[in-house]
């Protein structure tokens, strides 16, 4: 279960302290411009150290494209690509080589394969994402040349959160702060209630809100491959996401039917809603509306203090972290977010070319 897509398919490999970290991209249609400058861009919105609220590691994250673009084009062939680790510190993990910490993967994955890569979690760590950052960059790229625009952004940091109305704010902004907040000053809030958690050694949770703009009507198929459940199960795929929704969400609970549905109007000659609760999905299939989600993600498991677990014979023990961790994930993850959005939508435009000509 390494590879995610029908059409445009991602198969991602590597562990945090092995050799590297890469994918191959299959089903990409040839002849597609890639700027490899901005695929190294969106890694170093996800790398590390960008900030003072993010982990501290030094991870320069350069990708090296081993196949399938020439001269600036894709040839239709597997794109391979690397990202080489170069910055571990696999003895900060020693002290967990025979130790479950709760809340990770470190006793199922022991449970199901009788045996785990110790340093940073292995192929259970956050570090696997980069694959996913590389291939949704790809997959950008193909989507902006048809118009489809894609952006995430932080909207909630522990309880200090944006207003659920994504069109309130500029995406423009988003890149202004370390926080990736597109209001400043509820930003600022944001990244004092991180550095003060940091400074406690603990760790905060909160929500990234994305959105999908100019998607074409028709994407998504029935039954079992409907648009949302594609994009949640790519976005629950992330590590630490909890939660997703799409359009009005469990907010709308609280509502009658009348109070939600989304009236059709005839917009000169073309058809559209006088509003969007929906999320632009009805029937699992795109409606042409913007398409907007919200992710959940839990405080990260490694906090800086001493708790109690057990090991590998069942004997309880004290464990304390150590190494250099993220006091909360969301900044670094809208990059994934972004790519995992990016992902699901060309398959899904690739496939509905395929069955649907």
């Amino acid at each position: 279960m390494n590879t995610i897509g029908k059409i445009f398919r991602v198969t991602t490999f590597g562990e945090s302290h092995g050799m590297a970290i890469g994918g191959v991209i299959d089903g990409m249609p040839a002849g597609i411009e890639i700027n490899l400058d901005k695929v190294q861009y969106e890694l170093n919105r996800r790398r590390p150290g960008q900030s003072s609220i993010v982990t501290p590691r030094d991870e320069k994250d350069q990708v090296k494209i081993l196949s399938g673009i020439f001269e600036g084009k894709t040839t239709g062939c597997p794109i391979g690509f690397i990202v080489e680790n170069t910055n571990q510190h696999s003895s900060d993990y020693e002290n967990i080589r025979n130790t479950f910490r709760p809340s990770h993967a470190d006793f199922t994955y022991t449970s199901k394969y009788g045996i785990r890569d110790y340093r940073g979690g292995g192929r259970s760590s956050a570090r696997e994402t980069i694959s996913r950052v590389v291939a949704g960059a790809i997959a950008r790229q193909a989507l902006e040349q048809i118009g489809i625009q894609i952006y995430a952004y932080t909207s909630q940091v522990g309880n200090i959160a944006l207003d659920n109305d994504y069109k309130k704010y500029d995406c423009s902004l988003i890149e202004t702060n370390d926080v990736r907040c597109p209001d400043a000053e509820v930003a600022k809030k944001m990244h004092n209630l991180i550095s003060e958690v940091k400074n406690d050694g603990d760790t905060i949770g909160g929500v990234i809100t994305g959105v999908i703009k100019n998607c074409p009507i028709g994407l998504g198929e029935p039954t079992f491959g409907k648009l949302h459940a594609k994009l949640g199960e790519a976005m629950l795929s992330i590590n630490a996401a909890k939660g997703f929704e799409y359009g009005m969400g469990f907010a709308g609970v609280g509502n009658r039917g009348s109070e939600l549905i989304d009236n059709f109007i005839n917009n000169d000659g073309k058809i559209s809603t006088t509003s969007n609760h929906s999320g632009g999905i009805q029937g699992g299939i795109s409606n042409g509306e913007d398409i907007y989600f919200r992710v959940a993600f839990k405080p990260v498991a490694t906090i800086l203090k001493e708790i109690e677990t057990i090991d590998k014979d069942g004997k309880s023990t004290i464990l304390k972290a150590k190494g250099r961790h993220d006091p909360c994930v969301l900044p670094r993850a809208v990059p994934i977010v972004e790519a995992m959005a990016a992902m699901v939508i060309l398959d899904a435009y690739l496939l509905n070319k395929t069955i649907h000509l």
